[in-house]
C-alpha cells in the first residue's frame, strides 16, 4: 500500500498567512522531488487559483456532479505542483448524497499512487466543514501570527478539535515573524494556554519570517519559492519542507488517501 502523507493547514482565524503556507510548503516539498497536490479546502470561497493567477476550468463540484474526473479538474501549479480547484459560492461538499461520497472516495484512490503528499489548505474558522477536514487529515498544522486574536482562534480551534474529535497532536508555525526569538515566544504563549486547559501535545514546527519578498511575490500572483528562492522566507519554506519530509508516515491504514476521503464523507455527511 502506497503511503500518501495528509497534511492540514489551518488557524482559526483568517489573515495568518494559510494558503501563502500551503502553496509554499508545497513547491518546496516539490523541488525535493516530493509528488504534491494541494487541495484548495475554502469551498465556498476559492483562493489558490486567485493567490497563483491560475483560472481553473471546472472544480471540485465537477467531481461530485461526475462530469470530471479528478485528475481532469486539476491544474498544475509552479514548481510542479498540481492543484484541486474549489468552487465559489457553494456549500454542496456538506450535503453530499450517498452516491457522491462513494464517487469521491473513487476519486481520490485513482489519484492516489500518483501522489506523495495531499496538502489541505483549509478555510478560516471553526465551521464543522473546516472541523471534518481536520479530523480527517494525518498531521494538523496550526499557522499562527502575532497577533492576540491568532493565539485566541488558535486555541479555540485546538479545544474544540480535542474535545469534540479527540485530537491531541497539533504542529504550530508561526508565520510572519520578525526573529525566531519572537516565533519561540509566540509558541510559548500557546503552550502555556494549552497546557493549562487542554491535555494536548504542540510541536513547534518552525518560523516564516516577515518577509518584502513574500508580499512582491503576492502581488506578481507567484510562489516565493518561485520567484525569489534566495529570499528569507524561501529559505524558512525549504526548511520546514525539509522537517515535514522526515516526519514518519504511517503503517496503519491513517495514511492511505482512500481512508482519509472516508474519513471526511463521514464527518462531513449527517448520519440519517
Amino acid at each position: 500500500m502506497h503511503s500518501v502523507q495528509v497534511i492540514a493547514i489551518t488557524g482559526g482565524k483568517g489573515g495568518v498567512g494559510k494558503t501563502n503556507v500551503s502553496v509554499n510548503l508545497g513547491v518546496a516539498l516539490s523541488e525535493m522531488n516530493r509528488r504534491v497536490v494541494i487541495m484548495d479546502a475554502d469551498l465556498g470561497l476559492a483562493n489558490i487559483d486567485i493567490l497563483l493567477g491560475i483560472s481553473s476550468k471546472y472544480t471540485i463540484e465537477d467531481v461530485l456532479n461526475g462530469k470530471r474526473t479528478l485528475k481532469e479538474i486539476m491544474v498544475s501549479g509552479p514548481g510542479g505542483i498540481e492543484i484541486v480547484p474549489a468552487s465559489s459560492g457553494t456549500q454542496k461538499m456538506v450535503m453530499l448524497s450517498a452516491q457522491e461520497r462513494a464517487g469521491l472516495i473513487n476519486a481520490f484512490n485513482e489519484i492516489g499512487k500518483d501522489i506523495d503528499v495531499l496538502i489541505i489548505d483549509t478555510a478560516a474558522g471553526i465551521s464543522e466543514t473546516v472541523v471534518s477536514f481536520l479530523k480527517a487529515a494525518q498531521e494538523v498544522m496550526m499557522v499562527v501570527c502575532n497577533e492576540p486574536t491568532s493565539i485566541t482562534d488558535a486555541y479555540a480551534l485546538i479545544k474544540l478539535l480535542n474535545q469534540d474529535s479527540n485530537l491531541y497532536r497539533f504542529h504550530v508555525l508561526a508565520n510572519m515573524v520578525r526573529s525566531q526569538q519572537e516565533a519561540r515566544d509566540l509558541f510559548a504563549k500557546l503552550v502555556k494556554v494549552t497546557d493549562r486547559f487542554l491535555d494536548v501535545a504542540l510541536q513547534f514546527a518552525g518560523a516564516i519570517p516577515y518577509d518584502d519578498s513574500l508580499r512582491k511575490a503576492v502581488q506578481r500572483q507567484k510562489s516565493v519559492c518561485d520567484v525569489y528562492p534566495r529570499s528569507k522566507s524561501a529559505i524558512a519554506f525549504k526548511a520546514l519542507a525539509k522537517k515535514i519530509d522526515a516526519w514518519p508516515l504511517p503503517s496503519t491504514p491513517r495514511g492511505n488517501l482512500e481512508f482519509f476521503v472516508e474519513n471526511l464523507v463521514q464527518s462531513v455527511v449527517p448520519s440519517s
